[in-house]
């Protein structure tokens, strides 16, 4: 049986870009959010760990749904799976990394070798959409 990795992510497009941000120690970038805590909801976890790593609280009544992804982790030993639950939302404060992450960057579709698997798959689906360019 394959071990999942549950998490949420946010999903932050302006001008056909979409916001990235590399942790500390990692040679990839990721979609910013992270992993559930036990008994969290989506909403909650999304909350949480953007407020973490880019210092903004996002906007509870502006969040939607974009998409489910699962993949291979990247890093991780074959049949370890990351489940990815993407939700667009609005945010108030200055956009910062925190003390979790090096660095932060605005993706376009060609940027896309650059993060994780899992992470594709919602490049691939934004590009579709137009949303990416």
């Amino acid at each position: 049986m394959p071990v999942l990795i549950d998490t949420v992510a946010w999903v932050r497009v302006e001008d056909g870009r979409i916001l990235c941000a590399r942790p500390k120690g990692k040679d990839v970038f990721y979609i910013p959010g992270g992993k559930r805590e036990t008994g969290e909801t989506d909403l909650q976890t999304l909350l949480r760990e953007v407020e973490e790593e880019l210092t903004v609280g996002i906007v509870p009544s502006s969040v939607r749904h974009a998409g489910t992804y699962e993949a291979q982790a990247h890093g991780h030993p074959d049949g370890v799976v990351v489940r990815m639950s993407c939700y667009y939302g609005d945010y108030r404060g200055t956009l910062a990394v925190s003390g979790e992450i090096d660095e932060m960057s605005w993706f376009s579709f060609a940027d896309r070798p650059l993060v994780p698997p899992v992470d594709q798959l919602l490049f691939d689906d934004l590009r579709a959409s137009g949303e990416l360019r």
